[in-house]
């Protein structure tokens, strides 16, 4: 679990496809998760500024997701060093993820490798609210899924048969009187700007107009939820992507992907007491998310003081043991010894 070890794989990848690896790993560390965001783009310039003019750059990718503009712009940012861009995905590569992945030339992505729609959820301050856990009286907003807005009409139409102009009309003032109308402006706008992204990225690799509008279609309406997961196969045969089966490269990505795995602790939900551990109190780091490349290791760390403490809560007749946290530091820092 040394950078060395990293490094060899890399190297050895690269060996093998004739390109440049950039790895982008944004934790799922249940209670430490991180997305893809532009606050990466800084240092993942400085990485790819470093390989001097490369004909190829592979991007080693895991995310359950992030900001969308975010996963469109990075491509862009990388195609402005390279003509070639290819995406090694070894599990999760969920949403904005994905996004990246349609703009590749081609794919390596494992037995076990995961692709997922591309239709946006997006949190609004005017939208629902749901309570915090352990905060009495305080709420945040709950996100909005673009696709469910849009479905709640389709609904009505092709499940209910409602057909008649005035009913549809008092259908969308009751949908208004629970949604407020920016909210369904603002969906609108997401779903329409999924889709043109898509489009964009897939014509870098794509000619054909109708197979592009099928691959958009299917990933951002034609499976009904944004849990559903595109497997190697799907992303082959039915999404038509450019995924390349090489056994002896999936084994690479598999192995350099088990050495990010420990370092994140990715299987390991986080746990105050688990970190806090024997002692009262204490200060930890938590490593949450990596770049890296054969040059720099960038990691994305919080630095958080444990204290035990015994608190008193409202109608609780007993004292109630608990850990306090306070985040002392976090951010973007470069690591080499990671």
């Amino acid at each position: 679990m040394t950078r060395e070890n990293r490094l060899k794989i890399i190297r050895e990848i690269e060996s093998k496809r004739k390109s440049r690896v950039l790895v982008y790993i944004t934790g799922d560390r249940r209670g430490l998760e991180t997305k893809i965001s532009v606050d990466t783009f800084p240092f993942i310039s400085r990485h790819i500024s470093q390989f001097d003019n490369p004909e190829k750059i592979d991007l080693f990718l895991y995310s359950t997701g992030g900001i969308t503009m975010a996963g469109y712009s990075l491509v862009n940012m990388i195609r402005e060093y390279t003509n070639f861009f290819g995406v090694l995905i070894p599990f999760k590569s969920y949403s904005c993820a994905t996004l990246i992945t349609l703009g590749a030339n081609d794919i390596i992505m494992s037995k076990v490798g995961q692709l997922s729609p591309i239709d946006p959820s997006f949190p609004h301050p005017l939208g629902p609210q749901a309570p915090i856990p352990g905060q009495p009286g305080a709420t945040q907003p709950v996100p909005v899924s673009v696709e469910d807005i849009f479905n709640y009409i389709e609904l009505a139409r092709n499940e209910l048969k409602i057909r008649d102009p005035d009913s549809l009309e008092r259908l969308l003032e009751n949908l208004t009187n629970h949604v407020h109308p920016l909210i369904l402006g603002h969906g609108y706008r997401m779903r329409e700007q999924a889709s043109f992204l898509a489009r964009n990225l897939l014509s870098y690799h794509k000619s054909s107009e109708e197979e592009i509008n099928e691959i958009v279609d299917t990933i951002t309406r034609g499976r009904f939820s944004h849990d559903y997961i595109f497997n190697r196969n799907e992303a082959l045969n039915t999404l038509k992507l450019p995924v390349i089966i090489d056994e002896s490269l999936e084994k690479l990505v598999i192995e350099l992907y088990n050495e990010y795995q420990e370092i994140l602790r990715l299987a390991d939900p986080y746990s105050s007491e688990d970190a806090l551990g024997t002692a009262e109190k204490a200060t930890r780091n938590f490593d949450r998310a990596i770049i890296e490349s054969d040059d720099i290791s960038h990691v994305f760390r919080s630095i958080r003081e444990l204290n035990r403490q015994t608190i008193q809560l409202p109608q609780v007749p007993f004292p109630t043991p608990t850990v306090i946290e306070r985040t002392i530091s976090e951010g973007w820092i470069q690591d080499n010894n990671l």
